[in-house]
Protein backbone atom coordinates (compact mmCIF):
# COMPACT_ATOMS: atom_id res chain seq x y z
CA UNK A 1 0.00 0.00 0.00
CA UNK A 2 1.13 3.60 -0.66
CA UNK A 3 -0.71 6.63 1.52
CA UNK A 4 -0.11 9.84 2.16
CA UNK A 5 -0.70 11.24 5.92
CA UNK A 6 -1.54 14.78 6.81
CA UNK A 7 -0.94 14.49 10.34
CA UNK A 8 -1.89 16.34 13.57
CA UNK A 9 -0.43 16.28 17.08
CA UNK A 10 -3.87 16.49 18.88
CA UNK A 11 -6.51 15.10 16.35
CA UNK A 12 -9.98 14.84 17.28
CA UNK A 13 -13.25 13.65 15.22
CA UNK A 14 -13.79 17.32 13.99
CA UNK A 15 -9.74 17.60 12.79
CA UNK A 16 -8.60 14.28 12.26
CA UNK A 17 -5.52 12.63 10.74
CA UNK A 18 -6.40 12.19 7.58
CA UNK A 19 -4.31 9.52 5.68
CA UNK A 20 -4.51 8.86 1.02
CA UNK A 21 -4.36 5.37 -0.11
CA UNK A 22 -3.44 4.73 -3.38
CA UNK A 23 -1.76 2.38 -6.07
CA UNK A 24 0.69 2.87 -8.64
CA UNK A 25 -1.78 2.08 -12.16
CA UNK A 26 1.28 2.09 -13.93
CA UNK A 27 4.93 4.08 -13.75
CA UNK A 28 3.07 7.54 -14.51
CA UNK A 29 -0.24 7.61 -12.83
CA UNK A 30 -1.17 6.57 -9.16
CA UNK A 31 -4.36 6.19 -8.45
CA UNK A 32 -6.36 7.38 -5.14
CA UNK A 33 -8.31 4.43 -3.68
CA UNK A 34 -9.34 6.00 -0.55
CA UNK A 35 -9.45 8.49 2.67
CA UNK A 36 -8.63 7.18 6.42
CA UNK A 37 -9.53 9.25 8.96
CA UNK A 38 -8.78 8.61 12.67
CA UNK A 39 -9.75 11.27 15.54
CA UNK A 40 -7.00 9.66 17.91
CA UNK A 41 -3.44 9.31 17.82
CA UNK A 42 -3.40 5.67 18.97
CA UNK A 43 -6.20 4.64 16.53
CA UNK A 44 -3.09 5.76 13.88
CA UNK A 45 -0.96 4.00 15.74
CA UNK A 46 -2.55 0.49 15.53
CA UNK A 47 -3.50 1.36 11.79
CA UNK A 48 0.23 1.65 11.24
CA UNK A 49 0.83 -1.66 13.30
CA UNK A 50 -1.27 -3.51 11.77
CA UNK A 51 -1.45 -2.87 7.94
CA UNK A 52 1.06 -4.92 6.94
CA UNK A 53 2.89 -3.57 3.68
CA UNK A 54 3.26 0.31 3.21
CA UNK A 55 5.32 3.11 2.00
CA UNK A 56 3.82 6.27 3.54
CA UNK A 57 4.71 10.05 3.23
CA UNK A 58 4.37 11.62 6.82
CA UNK A 59 3.63 15.62 6.81
CA UNK A 60 5.67 15.77 9.98
CA UNK A 61 9.09 16.11 10.80
CA UNK A 62 11.67 13.47 11.47
CA UNK A 63 14.87 14.99 12.98
CA UNK A 64 15.56 17.91 14.53
CA UNK A 65 18.29 20.78 13.56
CA UNK A 66 21.96 19.25 14.35
CA UNK A 67 22.72 22.78 15.48
CA UNK A 68 20.09 22.87 18.29
CA UNK A 69 20.72 19.03 19.27
CA UNK A 70 24.36 19.82 19.53
CA UNK A 71 23.68 23.29 21.71
CA UNK A 72 21.41 21.60 24.30
CA UNK A 73 24.04 18.81 24.44
CA UNK A 74 21.64 16.14 23.86
CA UNK A 75 22.39 12.12 21.54
CA UNK A 76 23.68 12.67 18.27
CA UNK A 77 22.62 9.43 16.91
CA UNK A 78 18.88 9.81 15.92
CA UNK A 79 17.57 6.91 17.52
CA UNK A 80 19.31 7.47 21.08
CA UNK A 81 18.05 11.49 20.30
CA UNK A 82 14.39 9.91 19.39
CA UNK A 83 14.42 8.04 22.61
CA UNK A 84 15.13 11.31 24.88
CA UNK A 85 12.78 13.57 22.65
CA UNK A 86 10.01 11.16 23.30
CA UNK A 87 10.83 11.09 27.33
CA UNK A 88 10.67 14.53 27.61
CA UNK A 89 6.63 16.26 27.86
CA UNK A 90 5.71 19.27 25.21
CA UNK A 91 6.09 21.73 28.28
CA UNK A 92 9.41 20.84 28.53
CA UNK A 93 10.09 21.12 25.05
CA UNK A 94 8.18 24.13 24.26
CA UNK A 95 10.20 25.56 27.46
CA UNK A 96 13.68 24.31 26.61
CA UNK A 97 13.21 25.69 22.70
CA UNK A 98 11.93 28.78 24.06
CA UNK A 99 14.58 29.27 25.76
CA UNK A 100 17.00 28.47 23.06
CA UNK A 101 15.32 30.92 20.80
CA UNK A 102 15.49 33.70 23.57
CA UNK A 103 19.45 33.91 23.86
CA UNK A 104 19.33 34.63 19.46
CA UNK A 105 19.24 37.64 17.60
CA UNK A 106 16.14 38.52 15.92
CA UNK A 107 15.99 36.86 12.56
CA UNK A 108 17.82 34.09 13.54
CA UNK A 109 15.56 33.02 16.65
CA UNK A 110 15.03 29.49 15.26
CA UNK A 111 17.80 26.88 14.46
CA UNK A 112 17.31 24.91 10.50
CA UNK A 113 17.43 21.90 8.95
CA UNK A 114 19.49 21.13 6.07
CA UNK A 115 16.30 20.01 4.31
CA UNK A 116 14.54 23.57 5.20
CA UNK A 117 15.34 25.76 2.20
CA UNK A 118 15.30 23.37 -0.38
CA UNK A 119 12.33 21.94 0.73
CA UNK A 120 10.87 25.40 2.04
CA UNK A 121 9.64 23.55 5.39
CA UNK A 122 9.09 25.51 9.02
CA UNK A 123 11.93 24.67 11.18
CA UNK A 124 11.26 21.14 13.55
CA UNK A 125 11.68 23.12 16.30
CA UNK A 126 8.88 25.44 16.14
CA UNK A 127 6.37 24.45 18.44
CA UNK A 128 3.31 26.76 17.19
CA UNK A 129 2.42 27.68 13.76
CA UNK A 130 2.48 25.65 13.09
CA UNK A 131 3.93 23.27 16.12
CA UNK A 132 6.27 20.46 14.32
CA UNK A 133 7.92 19.80 17.61
CA UNK A 134 5.15 18.24 19.05
CA UNK A 135 4.01 16.62 15.51
CA UNK A 136 7.88 15.18 15.49
CA UNK A 137 7.25 14.19 18.99
CA UNK A 138 3.96 12.26 18.67
CA UNK A 139 4.37 11.09 15.33
CA UNK A 140 7.99 9.31 15.09
CA UNK A 141 7.53 7.40 18.17
CA UNK A 142 4.58 5.95 16.69
CA UNK A 143 6.16 4.92 13.10
CA UNK A 144 9.20 3.28 15.50
CA UNK A 145 6.26 1.00 17.22
CA UNK A 146 4.90 0.52 14.02
CA UNK A 147 8.57 -1.62 12.71
CA UNK A 148 8.63 0.59 10.26
CA UNK A 149 12.10 1.63 8.32
CA UNK A 150 12.77 5.03 8.00
CA UNK A 151 15.57 5.42 4.89
CA UNK A 152 19.02 7.00 6.03
CA UNK A 153 17.85 7.15 9.85
CA UNK A 154 16.76 4.04 11.04
CA UNK A 155 17.80 1.39 9.02
CA UNK A 156 17.96 -2.33 9.57
CA UNK A 157 19.74 -3.62 6.34
CA UNK A 158 16.44 -4.04 4.37
CA UNK A 159 16.06 -1.97 1.07
CA UNK A 160 13.50 -1.03 -1.99
CA UNK A 161 10.62 -4.18 -1.82
CA UNK A 162 11.72 -5.99 0.37
CA UNK A 163 11.05 -3.50 3.18
CA UNK A 164 7.39 -4.09 4.63
CA UNK A 165 7.03 -0.72 6.20
CA UNK A 166 8.70 2.41 4.63
CA UNK A 167 8.32 5.90 6.14
CA UNK A 168 9.30 9.04 4.14
CA UNK A 169 9.23 12.32 5.35
CA UNK A 170 6.69 14.44 3.52
CA UNK A 171 5.89 17.94 2.89
CA UNK A 172 3.14 19.08 0.62
CA UNK A 173 3.86 22.86 0.87
CA UNK A 174 6.62 21.66 -1.28
CA UNK A 175 4.64 20.29 -4.42
CA UNK A 176 1.86 22.71 -4.16
CA UNK A 177 4.24 25.52 -4.43
CA UNK A 178 5.49 23.71 -7.28
CA UNK A 179 1.94 23.57 -9.18
CA UNK A 180 -0.25 26.62 -8.15
CA UNK A 181 3.09 28.89 -6.68
CA UNK A 182 2.36 30.79 -2.82
CA UNK A 183 -1.61 30.97 -3.53
CA UNK A 184 -3.50 29.86 -0.80
CA UNK A 185 -5.79 26.81 -1.30
CA UNK A 186 -6.79 25.99 2.70
CA UNK A 187 -7.49 27.62 6.27
CA UNK A 188 -9.12 25.88 9.37
CA UNK A 189 -10.25 29.18 9.67
CA UNK A 190 -13.94 29.22 8.75
CA UNK A 191 -14.04 33.31 7.70
CA UNK A 192 -10.85 32.53 5.79
CA UNK A 193 -12.05 29.64 3.73
CA UNK A 194 -13.35 31.69 0.83
CA UNK A 195 -14.51 30.64 -2.83
CA UNK A 196 -10.74 32.12 -4.13
CA UNK A 197 -9.52 29.39 -1.78
CA UNK A 198 -11.68 26.84 -3.62
CA UNK A 199 -10.75 28.16 -6.97
CA UNK A 200 -6.74 27.33 -6.18
CA UNK A 201 -7.75 23.89 -4.47
CA UNK A 202 -9.26 23.12 -7.95
CA UNK A 203 -6.06 24.31 -10.17
CA UNK A 204 -4.22 22.58 -7.71
CA UNK A 205 -6.24 19.17 -7.95
CA UNK A 206 -6.22 19.97 -12.03
CA UNK A 207 -2.44 20.42 -12.06
CA UNK A 208 -2.03 16.79 -10.07
CA UNK A 209 -4.67 15.13 -12.80
CA UNK A 210 -2.22 16.32 -15.40
CA UNK A 211 0.73 15.45 -13.69
CA UNK A 212 2.26 18.91 -14.72
CA UNK A 213 4.84 18.19 -11.70
CA UNK A 214 8.25 16.98 -12.19
CA UNK A 215 7.66 14.47 -10.43
CA UNK A 216 6.12 12.71 -13.71
CA UNK A 217 3.09 11.69 -12.29
CA UNK A 218 -0.90 11.99 -12.96
CA UNK A 219 -3.22 11.53 -9.96
CA UNK A 220 -5.98 9.44 -11.08
CA UNK A 221 -9.19 10.32 -8.71
CA UNK A 222 -12.95 9.42 -9.22
CA UNK A 223 -15.36 12.43 -9.92
CA UNK A 224 -16.81 11.77 -6.20
CA UNK A 225 -13.22 11.47 -5.30
CA UNK A 226 -13.03 14.85 -6.77
CA UNK A 227 -15.92 16.50 -5.09
CA UNK A 228 -14.43 15.42 -1.27
CA UNK A 229 -11.26 16.93 -1.87
CA UNK A 230 -12.25 20.17 -3.22
CA UNK A 231 -14.98 20.48 -0.55
CA UNK A 232 -12.65 19.95 1.84
CA UNK A 233 -11.70 23.74 3.19
CA UNK A 234 -9.41 22.37 5.31
CA UNK A 235 -7.35 21.26 2.73
CA UNK A 236 -6.44 18.44 5.04
CA UNK A 237 -7.62 15.80 2.62
CA UNK A 238 -5.76 17.73 -0.62
CA UNK A 239 -2.73 17.52 1.57
CA UNK A 240 -2.59 14.29 2.32
CA UNK A 241 -3.45 13.29 -1.44
CA UNK A 242 0.19 15.72 -2.06
CA UNK A 243 1.80 13.32 0.33
CA UNK A 244 0.71 10.32 -1.24
CA UNK A 245 2.23 11.56 -4.57
CA UNK A 246 5.38 12.32 -3.07
CA UNK A 247 5.59 8.78 -1.31
CA UNK A 248 4.56 7.24 -4.67
CA UNK A 249 7.81 9.08 -6.04
CA UNK A 250 9.84 7.66 -3.54
CA UNK A 251 8.17 4.17 -4.04
CA UNK A 252 9.65 4.10 -7.15
CA UNK A 253 13.35 5.00 -6.56
CA UNK A 254 13.44 2.24 -3.50
CA UNK A 255 16.59 0.98 -5.33
CA UNK A 256 18.16 4.95 -5.40
CA UNK A 257 21.79 4.97 -4.43
CA UNK A 258 22.29 6.16 -0.99
CA UNK A 259 19.62 5.47 1.08
CA UNK A 260 17.31 4.74 -1.65
CA UNK A 261 13.92 6.61 -2.14
CA UNK A 262 15.45 9.59 -4.40
CA UNK A 263 16.81 10.58 -1.09
CA UNK A 264 20.12 12.68 -1.64
CA UNK A 265 23.30 10.68 -0.60
CA UNK A 266 25.18 11.68 2.15
CA UNK A 267 22.11 14.33 4.11
CA UNK A 268 22.34 14.43 8.03
CA UNK A 269 21.80 11.22 9.20
CA UNK A 270 20.58 13.25 12.56
CA UNK A 271 18.34 16.15 11.03
CA UNK A 272 16.53 13.80 7.99
CA UNK A 273 15.61 14.78 4.53
CA UNK A 274 11.88 15.86 2.84
CA UNK A 275 11.39 13.15 -0.29
CA UNK A 276 11.32 14.81 -3.74
CA UNK A 277 13.61 18.19 -1.97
Amino acid sequence: MLFGCDFSSAPTARKPIVVATGDLADPHRVVLTGLQRFATLDAWGEWLRATPDWVGGFDFPFGLPRELVEHLRWPTTWHALITHYASLSRAEIRDTFAAFCAARPVGGKFAHRATDLPAGSSPSMKWVNPPVAYMLHAGVPRLLAAGARIPGLHDDGRRGHHAHRVALEAYPGLLARELIGRRSYKSDDLARQTPERLVARSDLLAALEAGTTRLGLRLGVTASQRAELLADARGDDIDAVLCLVQAAWGFQRAESPGPGHGLPAGFDPLEGWIVTA
